[in-house]
């Protein structure tokens, strides 16, 4: 999961009540979908810093509610206003992830020097979206080089 340090960073995350964020303002129906219809409680999430000097893994977090309505959808004042998302056919969701632990940063140059990552999908050519599945396989090497 993508964030914008100057948006939401770890330390942040780290600051927060039970250091946990609602993930909102995703606008973007492939990462929604990511969000509603398959992450669950208790799943893993790489926290990734980007749109920043060094974009890259900070820290590990996890799922700790499902997905629910984003509420920036109903704010006018809000940039993530939607002005066709009502209450009852909201468009847009997000999950609440909650910090496992900071680790250090695992740049996406480095990132993209093993082999073994070279089919993730935040390595692939024109890839912007802000949530990505990432395989067990690479979940697994991830988190043996953090």
């Amino acid at each position: 999961m993508k964030s914008e340090p100057s948006d939401v960073s770890i330390d942040d995350l780290a600051a927060m009540p039970q250091q946990t964020v609602a993930w909102y303002g995703v606008r973007n129906y492939q990462a929604r979908n990511f969000m509603r219809d398959q992450m669950r409680v208790g799943d893993g999430v790489f926290f990734y810093h980007s749109s920043c000097d060094q974009p890259g893994i900070a820290g590990i977090a996890e799922v700790s509610k499902l997905a629910y309505p984003d509420a920036t959808q109903f704010d006018s004042g809000n940039k993530y206003f939607d002005p066709k998302a009502t209450h009852e056919t909201p468009r847009w969701f997000n999950v609440d992830v909650r910090l496992k632990k900071k680790t250090r940063l695992v740049g996406i140059r480095e990132l993209r020097t093993y082999p073994e990552l070279a089919s993730l999908r935040i390595l692939q050519k024109g890839s912007r979206l802000s949530i990505t599945p990432v395989d067990p396989a690479e979940w697994k090497f991830i988190l043996g080089i953090l």
